[in-house]
């Protein structure tokens, strides 16, 4: 049990779900004939998802920390026909355009933060109020009609790493992308043996890291060869670059940082984090303007995806990103979650959307669908922790654990049994 768990990351949980999009996976290769784990298809689930799941990053950290967002979908779209309104009115660069989108997010974060944080109004209610307002801002700034953008500015939402080297049938920066995160992975195994060796523990058996690297450099090089054998001019995409960069940022900002660790124990029990010094008034005005940036960066990569803001963008994103965290094992009251394991979330639901089109499922029961996973997986974790059972990951493990049971030695149960006698 020892060995699977340093296998798998120590999480049961996040297995769980890794296990469950692998099976997913499979089961729309096979149902589809094969059209789900194809250059195309992965490259346009990708592109389709990105940011849905840039929201669910943000998101994750909203939730962790004890509160909710339903504004992001109408904070991207709002910010989506500003820049687009700015760069067309006023002939902004699309770098420009950026700049602008990410400082509207900022401001609008602080704004509900404020109220959030030092008004003391629930976040429920603030980003309701938000939804609401920044729609109608939507619908005002560009009179309920489309603006599209300048072509470069289109590169940030369907845009793919460029050719460049010999012509080798594959693109050569994707390739020397998937090699780059093989390395990334020997590298980070190597060290973190070399820290149990340092400080004089037992790090994992050889086996579980050569098993470990194995898998994780099979699956990003196959990934890779999808991503690079794509019709030329088709490559990893920008948006899944964007999305990959902030994981990293975020994963290591919530779990190594100390704001990280303020915002789980602000989830977790408010008072006792304000007992030991945390200001859980910042973290709360942190979280929801840094949510806001975030959606503020989704609403510009889907404009440049779909060339053109819209009065409808972002109708359901915030239920799409709320969906995300919590299949990723996020807990309603706050205090547990982490970024990974919201992009697994994300990823699930992606694939099964995606598979569910591919299948000709048409949208009312894609709907349906996705709802009842949602409803199943948090309702089965809840109730079995409620019971004092296993989680749905946990009943995974459940076999493994039972055969790695230790006994206990008899002098030991002597020693207990005298004890329990003197006492």
């Amino acid at each position: 049990m020892t060995s699977l768990k340093q296998l798998f990351g120590g999480d049961t949980r996040q297995f769980g779900m890794i296990f469950a999009l692998i099976a997913l996976v499979v089961f729309f290769q096979i149902m589809t004939g094969g059209k789900t784990l194809t250059p195309t298809n992965m490259m346009n689930l990708f592109n389709g998802n990105s940011y849905i799941l840039i929201l669910a990053i943000g998101m994750v950290l909203v939730i962790i920390a004890g509160h909710i967002d339903l504004s992001v979908g109408s904070v991207a779209a709002f910010a989506g026909i500003v820049v687009a309104v700015v760069m067309r009115d006023w002939n902004l660069p699309w770098y420009m355009g950026v700049v602008v989108g990410l400082l509207l997010g900022a401001l609008i974060g602080a704004w509900q933060g404020f109220w959030v944080a030092y008004v003391g109004i629930p976040a429920f209610i603030v980003t309701l109020a938000g939804m609401l307002l920044f729609r109608g801002f939507n619908q005002y700034v560009g009179q309920s009609t489309t603006v599209p953008v300048p072509q470069e500015f289109r590169y940030l939402g369907a845009g793919y790493l460029p050719e460049v080297g010999p012509v080798t049938g594959y693109n050569n920066l994707t390739v020397l992308l998937g090699l780059a995160l093989c390395g990334a992975v020997i590298y980070l195994e190597m060290r973190k043996r070399r820290r149990f060796e340092k400080v004089g523990a037992q790090p994992p058996a050889q086996w579980v890291s050569i098993v470990k690297i194995g898998l994780l450099c099979a699956a990003i090089l196959y990934a890779t060869y999808l991503f690079a054998t794509g019709n030329r001019g088709t490559s990893f995409p920008v948006p899944g670059l964007i999305l990959g960069v902030l994981v990293i940022i975020y994963a290591f900002v919530s779990s190594k940082t100390i704001v990280g660790r303020h915002v789980y124990a602000v989830g977790g029990n408010r008072h006792a984090a304000e007992l030991t010094g945390v200001q859980s008034k910042k973290v709360d005005f942190l979280v929801l303007m840094n949510m806001s940036i975030l959606a503020a960066l989704a609403g510009m990569i889907f404009v440049g995806r779909s060339t053109a803001s819209g009065p409808f963008d972002g109708v359901g994103w915030e239920l799409d990103a709320i969906a995300a965290v919590f299949i990723g094992g996020a807990a309603v009251t706050g205090g547990v979650g982490t970024v990974v394991g919201s992009i697994i979330g994300g990823l699930v639901m992606a694939v099964l959307n995606n598979g569910l089109q591919l299948l000709g499922i048409g949208a009312d029961m894609t709907q349906i669908i996705k709802g009842l996973v949602l409803l199943v997986a948090v309702a089965f974790d809840v109730y079995n922790k409620s019971q004092g059972k296993r989680s749905i990951t946990g009943l995974l493990m459940k076999n493994f654990g039972n055969q790695a049971k230790p006994e206990v030695p008899t002098d030991t149960k002597k020693v207990i049994s005298h004890d329990a006698t003197v006492s």
